[in-house]
């Protein structure tokens, strides 16, 4: 297969996500909008790196730094939740 057509391939399934989180987002309530819009979201991530930063053409020891930062963003990402999550409400607090 072509490079062109490959990047063409990779752009048109990334519109088609695209189209699917517009839709989501007026289709879908709740928590299951959130798990839905963070997947597409992973999705879109994943086909951005593989296509068109050129990862599949990488070494193992790019791929392994790019898993890497990943996961350090995905640390990061639990850590402020975990703050944000025990934290007291605003209105809750006394003096």
């Amino acid at each position: 297969m072509s490079a062109t057509r490959t990047l063409v391939l990779a752009w048109s399934a990334l519109m088609c996500l695209l189209f699917a989180t517009v839709g989501a987002s007026f289709v879908l309530t709740g928590p299951w909008s959130i798990v839905t819009s963070l997947a597409i979201a992973l999705a879109k991530a994943a086909l951005i790196f593989w296509f068109f930063m050129h990862l599949r053409e990488e070494a193992g020891l790019v791929r392994l730094v790019a898993i890497g930062a990943g996961a350090w963003l995905l640390i990061l990402i639990l850590l402020s939740m975990t703050d944000y999550a025990t934290r007291p409400a605003l209105g809750g607090m006394t003096n």
